[in-house]
């Protein structure tokens, strides 16, 4: 299995149908939320339905690991430390501010803001490590792909439309998942990446359910047949994608990987378009999903000769890490 998380095209492969994952994601959130028919300001509401959607991804991540590998599920204190630190920033940080603020924005708003957090991997690991600093290629990617996170909040009326629990929020949860890409790959070496995935969820998720479930109004959420259908289904996508995510990030350069998560804003707001009424692509539209793509896509690409060092260096890196 560990060949095929590093061998080339099945890497393209796997980033691509994850960006895929992560793109229906703003659709069915939002169907969901009309659905659970959630008060769009209910934040204690959005917490329960994060917490229950990422608790059953994470337990199905553990279950399976538990089948293929049980010994890989143990880990010492000191890794258990690690992984609730991931559990905080990655699950209940990083989606506390997904939810919640995109309820306040469009799907393909969300789909579009929610790219920051490529950029912001990008600013961050410029500080973090010596060998990926800013350069002339990154600066115009960032710029481009700022430029358009701030065009999808322009209106047909040319006005800038900007709230901190509405765009603010969905671009901290950018911010949030910067963070946690980062540590991912620092801290969590020697960890198997499904138990990386698997904990974590199920870590930040039981802390969104203690700090929501209390507060949790009567008749905050109304379960029906689609709706649940929905909840197994956004639970499904978390418990698949961060699985496949972290076991070729585990084996790859994250900045490469980062490349293809041009397609989730792409995919994102295409579905959005298709299944959320009311919804329609317009010029700003267009111009912020290019943007972002392009931007994504020059942060991240190398020449031939920097993918050939990356590689020597990323077989180093494994062959540490066997």
């Amino acid at each position: 299995m560990k060949g095929m998380f590093q061998h080339k095209w099945s890497v393209i492969g796997i980033a691509i149908f994850c960006s895929i994952l992560w793109g229906s994601a703003f659709p069915v959130l939002k169907v969901s939320y009309e659905e659970f028919q959630m008060a769009p300001d209910d934040v204690i509401a959005k917490i329960v339905f994060a917490g229950m959607r990422f608790l059953l991804a994470g337990l199905i991540v553990l279950a399976f690991l538990l089948f293929i590998n049980p010994k890989s599920i143990r880990v010492t204190r000191r890794q258990f430390f690690v992984l609730i630190i991931l559990g905080v920033v990655q699950t209940a940080l990083q989606y506390f501010f997904f939810y919640n603020g995109l309820a306040k924005v469009t799907g393909i708003q969300g789909a579009i803001l929610s790219s920051s957090g490529t950029f912001f991997t990008v600013i961050l690991a410029h500080y973090y490590y010596k060998n990926d600093r800013m350069n002339w290629k990154k600066a115009v990617g960032l710029i481009a792909g700022f430029t358009g996170i701030v065009v999808a909040n322009w209106g047909q009326e040319l006005q800038l439309s900007f709230t901190l629990t509405g765009e603010g929020y969905m671009i901290l949860s950018g911010l949030t998942s910067a963070i946690a890409t980062i540590m991912a790959k620092e801290l969590a070496t020697g960890i198997h990446p499904f138990a990386i995935t698997g904990w974590q969820l199920s870590l930040g998720a039981a802390i969104l359910l203690l700090i929501g479930l209390p507060q949790l109004s009567e008749g905050a959420m109304v379960l029906t047949p689609f709706g649940l259908g929905l909840f197994i289904y956004s639970a499904l996508l978390s418990a698949i994608a961060f699985a496949l995510w972290y076991s070729i990030l585990k084996y790859n350069n994250a900045g490469e990987l980062s490349m293809y998560k041009f397609i989730v804003p792409v995919s994102g707001a295409f579905l959005s378009v298709m299944f959320i009424p009311g919804e329609g692509l317009n010029f700003f539209i267009i111009a912020a999903i290019t943007l972002v793509a392009v931007g994504i896509i020059v942060v991240n690409y190398k020449g031939k000769n920097k993918e050939k060092e990356s590689k020597l260096d990323d077989d180093r890196l494994a062959v540490r890490q066997e």
